[in-house]
């Protein structure tokens, strides 16, 4: 072989090699990275000629369909209902990418999953396209959210307590997907924060602070160490200093002793900041762990819109901190100090407490039919558990100290004629000097036989409370899902 050969060929040889070494980093190594990426358009150019399958809702109505163009392609329309649940269903356009369950569920809808009985039909000539998903959306409960909220910015998130199915997840303000196909708008959407972020789901990337909603979290702690029952006798008189600074009980009140009952249900942070620093840090970062803060939900939605709940380093708000990293404990306990939490992850805890103490696997889709009327994938109506919070019993301790809050504690708004309504309020402070507050409520209905469980916040009020705001639209909520 002579010299120009041999230099072609090495030089032929390492052109190949870095092929090689390309094509095995974008389809092997990275590519899981890449296929998650929202503006990786190859997959949304094959379903341009070949029409993604069509989203309906719990009740089968319409959220989303393909319609052909002129051109031969097609191309995403989204129905009114599926505007207001705008953030969970999300988009999918070449130009501005895939979110939302289109993204999260992308191989169903483009028919990547196919069972041997379609695969033979396409074959056959048939026209070829995505399977059709059914959401575990109820319309209903949504809109209830929705008026409830009355375009203030806030999210609310309702759980079938049994399935695991998401029934509502409702973020506002809300946006029109339709909108997305024009860059102009789409930019818009996205970088709108004048606009309150239409595009930002609420429900599942905000971190809020949780205000006394957490002390559930803390009365679970507390049965679980032994050491605490409904009846425990524990101190709260106030104010209490902590780290040299003074915390007080709302309304500054003095109880001295009473139960744990009764400390949840008039909601005394001094009791809780208390118990807390009896337990120390390890049972509450136990009972955290459990109920699935420090990670994302176990949910079937794209890891990019969601937050990980959790006490965040004030100097860096990406970094998540151990419950035993030189933490206030005590206001950790009662929803304060650096914890941020999204309103999904607080219906997750009320529905742990719901589900007898299991974690409940969330689910947004109900099931999955093929292009000819097969079922491919069902939510098993018991849904799956996904890891346990607390013993059956102080589940059931829980729900009955919970069902106070709502009977004569600061909860009443949520009650239902008829229905036992277990819940805890919760008013974080934003900006004392100004009055604004962050009103929540969480919950689940019926008491004695639990079936939906929910979650519902509102930015920065001006004076509101939980109580007041936030339980007024969870009982509305709870009532439609219960309909």
């Amino acid at each position: 072989m002579n010299q120009g050969i041999r230099r072609l060929f090495v030089l032929i040889l390492g052109l190949f090699v870095l092929l090689l070494a390309g094509t095995v980093r974008w389809t092997v190594i990275e590519a899981d990275e890449l296929n998650a990426n929202s503006r990786n358009a190859r997959p949304l150019l094959q379903t341009a000629r070949v029409p993604r399958g069509t989203i309906r809702a719990a009740d089968g109505t319409l959220l989303a369909r393909s319609v052909k163009q002129s051109d031969g392609t097609y191309v995403r329309r989204y129905t009114q209902e599926a505007q207001q649940a705008s953030q969970l269903i999300g988009w999918a356009y070449t130009n501005s990418g895939v979110s939302g369950m289109e993204k999260e569920h992308q191989d169903d809808l483009t028919g990547k999953v196919r069972s041997a009985a379609t695969l033979l039909s396409a074959l056959r000539g048939n026209t070829e396209r995505g399977n059709d998903v059914v959401a575990t959306l109820e319309p209903k409960v949504q809109q209830a959210g929705l008026n409830g909220l009355n375009g203030r910015r806030g999210a609310a998130v309702a759980i079938d307590v049994k399935s695991g199915g998401v029934l509502a997840m409702v973020s506002t303000p809300n946006f029109d997907p339709n909108q997305m196909r024009n860059n102009d708008s789409a930019s818009r959407i996205q970088n709108d924060s004048a606009g309150g972020s239409p595009a930002f789901n609420r429900a599942t990337q905000a971190g809020y602070p949780p205000g006394s909603t957490f002390k559930v979290v803390t009365t679970a702690a507390a049965l679980e160490s032994g050491d605490y029952t409904p009846t425990t006798l524990v101190d709260g008189s106030s104010p209490l200093k902590v780290e040299t600074v003074d915390l007080n009980n709302f309304g500054r009140k003095s109880y001295g002793k009473i139960t744990l009952t009764q400390a949840l249900t008039n909601s005394v942070n001094t009791a809780f900041a208390r118990v807390a620093e009896d337990l120390g840090a390890a049972p509450m970062a136990d009972a955290m762990d459990a109920f699935g803060f420090g990670k994302i939900p176990l949910i079937d939605y794209p890891d990019q819109q969601l937050y990980a709940s959790g006490v965040y380093d004030r100097d860096d708000a990406s970094q998540l901190l151990e419950v035993n990293d030189d933490l206030d404990i005590a206001r950790v306990a009662i929803g304060q100090e650096r914890l941020r939490v999204t309103p999904l992850q607080m219906g997750l805890v009320a529905a742990a407490v719901a589900r007898d103490g299991q974690l409940p696997r969330l689910s947004t889709v109900q099931r999955v039919v093929d292009p000819d009327g097969r079922t491919l994938s069902e939510l098993d109506a018991d849904g799956d558990d996904a890891g346990r919070v607390m013993s059956e019993r102080d589940a059931a301790d829980l729900t009955a100290m919970m069902e106070k809050v709502v009977e004569e504690g600061s909860g009443t708004a949520a009650a239902l004629s008829g229905l036992r309504v277990a819940g805890k309020t919760g008013t974080a402070e934003r900006n004392i000097r100004e009055n604004v507050t962050q009103p929540w409520f969480i919950g689940f209905a019926p008491a004695d036989d639990p079936q939906v469980a929910v979650a519902v916040t509102i930015e920065r009020t001006i004076g509101g409370t939980g109580g007041v705001d936030a339980a007024p639209i969870a009982r509305a909520m709870m009532e439609e899902a219960l309909r």
